[in-house]
């Protein structure tokens, strides 16, 4: 997968998303300053969504239409997405921000006319939410435009994601990733089962990564140790702005940090490798090996009290240790002389 100058596969660093979402709070000001927070804070990417209450839902308050068992609780679905959304006449200016601060920008749509509209901006990639990845129609229209498609998975049994798959792929889209999920706001940490991350990339042959609505760094460190090549994490100023995403946003210390243990984690993480680096090699000195620990004169016999296994490292490797024991030398040799099979 290649978004931008972005080259995201299983040799690639972690490609960090981090999601706007409503954290503008209503302000395009608000907006462009956490743009340019994003990059200090080491992101790759910025990311926007693209709807509006109309494009989401219809204006009802019926009982189907009130969110219940969330931090969103009382509301309706419409006045959550009105309150939320991002101005469409945004988007350029917030894209060119993207741009010079030298940040990737994408979005999510959630309907046609949203990517329609998105075309027109020319971005290099779309996200689909994870309420979205039951949107069959959807998805096939966004596969259609040929640009590379993410999709989380925070809703879907297993068949959704087929069905998700399969929709990309009837459009000849296979440039596809799947990020882990949990819709919860904020999600538990035992209940974000990172282990799922390396199970899609196996089963479904796709880049995997995370969506992560977890507080802390350690869900998204977890995910890298599993093989994440994409983490996203929604973004704020600052918490006390408030705004409906805010309480299970990340602010600019914070995601900082996270950044900082993704990229060690991922220097941790290596390659299969038995060869040793010249500082481990340099360790080796502190190893046993085969000693002369008391005066021995020619003709003598090497016993368990003449000669021992011992630090440093620098004498005859401990392996021959029963195969010399009842030998004799051949030499004199001295307290603290490394021994050698040529004196034996």
């Amino acid at each position: 997968m290649k978004i931008n100058s972005y080259t995201i596969n299983a040799e690639s660093p972690v490609f960090i998303i981090a999601e706007l979402s409503a954290n503008h709070n209503g302000s395009i000001d608000t907006a462009i300053e956490t743009i340019k927070a994003a990059k200090r804070a080491g992101a790759d990417c910025i990311k926007l969504q693209t709807y509006t209450a109309d494009t989401l839902t219809i204006d009802c308050d019926k009982d189907d239409f009130l969110i219940k068992g969330t931090i969103w609780e009382g509301k309706n679905f419409y006045s959550l997405y009105k309150e939320a959304y991002t101005p469409w006449e945004w988007h350029q200016e917030l894209m060119k921000v993207a741009m010079e601060e030298g940040l990737v920008c994408f979005s999510s749509p959630f309907d046609k006319t949203a990517v329609d509209f998105l075309e027109n901006l020319n971005v290099p990639a779309y996200k689909i939410a994870s309420f979205e990845i039951t949107d069959i129609p959807l998805i096939e229209y966004v596969a259609s435009k040929g640009k590379p498609i993410i999709l989380s998975t925070g809703i879907a049994e297993l068949e959704d994601i087929e069905l998700a798959l399969d929709a990309c792929r009837r459009m000849g889209n296979n440039d596809i990733a799947l990020l882990k999920c949990t819709s919860s706001y904020p999600a538990p940490i035992n209940e974000a089962n990172m282990v799922m991350v390396k199970d899609l990339a196996d089963r479904f042959n796709v880049i995997c990564g995370l969506s992560d609505h977890t507080m802390g760094a350690t869900v998204p460190v977890v995910a890298t140790c599993f093989g994440a090549k994409i983490i996203e994490k929604h973004f704020i100023l600052d918490r006390s702005i408030g705004g409906p995403d805010a309480s299970f946003s990340m602010n600019e210390s914070e995601f900082t940090a996270m950044v900082q243990a993704v990229r060690e984690a991922e220097s941790a993480i290596g390659l299969v490798d038995y060869t040793l680096t010249e500082k481990q090699a340099k360790g080796k000195d502190f190893s046993r090996s085969l000693y002369v620990v008391q005066d021995m004169k020619v003709g003598d016999i090497i016993t368990e009290e003449n000669v021992r296994s011992i630090r440093p490292g620098f004498g005859l490797h401990p392996k021959y240790y029963n195969e010399i024991i009842g030998k004799k030398i051949n030499k004199d040799l001295q307290k603290g002389d490394r021994l050698n099979l040529d004196f034996i």
